[in-house]
């Protein structure tokens, strides 16, 4: 089953009380891949990045066993960039820096090879380029999942509402949830949402864990305590890689499996956060990730 993710491949610059870095590789499209490509070889990536995006970067995802065929390079242009610094409690963070540049207008193109594709991840980026790769897969997927936040449903709303009609799983955080349906409580925001399409909502509530809707039912999924939360910059697509490459590895979408998916991605988001950008992911091995769902499992059994 080919896994097709969808997102931005960029340049971060991240402070946190722990440390700074200079531009180092970040953007939606990288975490949900290499956190993907965990369960599923190979993730095939459809992104836009400038003539200065480093080959040594494009190789990394490369030998994570991510496709890369549908990477486009621009000529003369510069790579998206976002920096960012944390406060102390690593929940909020302020925006220093957000260089749209070849993101500005991203056409996304989806190759002849990546057609067949059972799985869609699309990230975080402008609801009418999730729509538009929608739109030019030839073949309705099996399962597609779409990332969004509360820029969109500020700015461009109807694109938005278009957007999410054509999908299966929807994932936010609790803000976004409560934005998108007018509800403070979750469980009547999470029947709004789906009412507006998508069969499934994730909501994601950072260090609070994380909840699976479809229909009258609720999964609640915890987050691990860590010791040290390093970086949160990319655990939310961490997560959503992690969900989505479970799902294609295992080829079963019922309600179950997705909860068993939950678990995965919230583990893969807990590697995330150990270091910067996407080095512990990079690190990572097979027994790390089984040893982490474990203590999940230990977290929930009573």
């Amino acid at each position: 089953m080919s896994l097709l993710t969808v997102g931005s491949v960029a340049f971060d610059a991240i402070e946190t009380p722990f440390g700074k870095t200079d531009k180092i590789i970040g953007g939606a499209g990288t975490y949900i891949s290499i956190s993907s490509s965990f369960f599923k070889k190979p993730v095939n990536v459809v992104a836009v990045v400038g003539d200065d995006f480093p080959e040594e970067y494009i190789k990394t995802l490369e030998n994570q066993g991510v496709n890369t065929d549908g990477l486009q390079v621009k000529e003369g242009e510069k790579t998206f960039f976002w920096a960012g610094k944390y406060h102390n409690d690593m929940n909020s963070r302020d925006t220093l820096v957000t260089e749209l540049n070849v993101l500005e207008h991203f056409d996304p193109v989806v190759p002849a090879n990546y057609q067949d594709a059972q799985y869609v991840m699309l990230g975080n980026l402008s609801p009418q380029v999730q729509s538009t790769v929608i739109e030019r897969l030839e073949n309705r997927p099996k399962l597609v999942v779409m990332d969004t936040m509360n820029f969109w449903m500020d700015i461009a709303w109807d694109d938005l509402m278009k957007t999410i009609s054509m999908v299966d799983v929807l994932s936010v955080n609790d803000e976004e949830a409560r934005q998108l349906s007018k509800e403070y409580s979750l469980r009547k925001a999470a029947k709004k949402i789906m009412a507006m399409g998508p069969k499934y909502l994730i909501i994601k509530k950072g260090e609070h864990g994380a909840l699976l809707f479809h229909e009258d039912k609720i999964f609640s999924a915890p987050a691990l305590p860590l010791e040290e939360v390093f970086d949160p910059t990319g655990a939310g697509d961490t997560f959503a890689g992690g969900f989505i490459g479970y799902l294609a590895k295992t080829d079963d979408i019922s309600f179950d499996n997705m909860k068993k998916a939950v678990i995965y991605g919230s583990a893969m988001a807990s590697f995330c956060v150990e270091k910067f950008g996407t080095e512990r992911l990079l690190e990572m091995t097979e027994a790390d990730l089984e040893a982490r769902v474990k203590e999940f499992e230990e977290l929930t059994v009573f």
